[in-house]
């Protein structure tokens, strides 16, 4: 029997380490010798990310993430692995679907780095979190004056302007009285309340930096002039954009706390809404909250009629497709009003040729 030299192996590999150099595939014996944990910390400071979602994804990294893969070489992290991390995971399926994202992206950019070969995170036996947007269910109208009664009468505004103009949650408690147009009939949405860690406050623009005007309705102006009348504004001072920025705004809020202070949606939803939430018997489901006003909101400009285009202005969304694909399924079937055009089209005094071969 012909014995195999020690040498061969030796030789066979060093062909395959050529080989994978010309291809492009190779990959250093020490690559991936990093934790998770190391790289992904090393990672996240190194993104262009806003302090709020730098704060954000540290948060699901530190909490979720981390105690199943931080110890773990690059090197050592399986498809079965991601699999396992992932079921174990009793969680919102929007907020799986973000922590899976946050992973991904980071073995990516291992895999860009030349740490590791693939990222298991797209190996066809691991199972993505859903990616089904669960449909809005709009609150009855009673669901929305209830809650304007049972909340102080000192905040009663904020259900006003949330379901009256559609603001988010940041935009209510940062909303001046310089911003109500009462002549015009408009109000212009230029600023939020913004919560970092450790309930640090900040005035900010709107979500993607996008400021907007929105028609200011009777029924909204009247209560305003009456909450104005009670609770004249106080002038708030905060850092801008974020909480130990040099620059300060100062703004005459419309809403603040009883120490004259802006609103923190952490204080707001624990001590005003929830409470408020149980005196009026509506169950406290996360899609139950402050933003269900807005989806309320848009469900109202929907079965008026109004275009996606027109609500998306006013919802500050930044893409018209995003409200489509949202709020959908609200509105109004158009069958009819299909028919109806046509016909009235077909039989109408003013002659044109469709009429014709219409009544041919």
């Amino acid at each position: 029997m012909a014995s195999i030299s020690p040498g061969k192996p030796a030789a066979a590999f060093a062909d395959t380490v050529e080989a994978d150099k010309l291809r492009g595939t190779y990959l250093d014996v020490d690559a991936g010798k990093v934790t998770f944990g190391v790289y992904s910390q090393d990672w996240l400071e190194n993104r262009t990310f806003s302090r709020l979602t730098h704060e954000a994804t540290e948060l699901r990294l530190r909490l979720h993430v981390w105690p199943a893969l931080g110890h773990l070489w690059l090197r050592h992290i399986r498809p079965s692995t991601i699999q396992k991390m992932m079921r174990s995971m009793d969680l919102a399926e929007t907020y799986r679907r973000v922590i899976f994202s946050n992973v991904s992206a980071i073995l990516s950019a291992a895999v860009d780095d030349d740490l590791i070969a693939k990222n298991p995170c797209r190996a066809s036996s691991v199972t993505k979190p859903s990616t089904s947007r669960r449909k809005v269910v709009p609150w009855p109208a009673d669901w929305v004056i209830s809650m304007h009664e049972a909340i102080p009468t000192k905040y009663a505004l904020a259900v006003t302007l949330a379901s009256g103009l559609g603001l988010r949650q940041g935009e209510v408690f940062g909303l001046a009285v310089e911003d109500i147009d009462f002549l015009r009939g408009n109000v212009a949405v230029r600023r939020q309340v913004k919560v970092f860690n450790g309930n640090k406050l900040a005035l900010g623009a709107p979500k993607g930096q996008k400021t907007r005007t929105v028609p200011l309705p009777h029924s909204v102006a009247r209560e305003l002039n009456s909450h104005l009348a009670r609770f004249p504004p106080q002038k708030v001072t905060l850092p801008w954009d974020v909480p130990d920025a040099q620059e300060t705004v100062t703004t005459a809020l419309l809403l603040t706390t009883r120490e004259r202070k802006a609103l923190n949606r952490n204080y707001f939803n624990t001590s005003v809404w929830k409470p408020a939430q149980i005196r009026v018997d509506i169950p406290l489901a996360r899609e139950n909250g402050m933003h269900a006003l807005r989806h309320w909101y848009a469900s109202v400009f929907l079965d008026a009629g109004e275009s996606i285009r027109a609500v998306s202005e006013y919802l500050g969304h930044s893409d018209p497709g995003f409200t489509l694909r949202t709020y959908t399924h609200l509105m109004p079937a158009s069958a009819k009003r299909t028919r109806d055009a046509i016909d009235q089209a077909l039989t109408s005094e003013v002659p044109s040729p469709v009429r014709h071969l219409h009544l041919a």
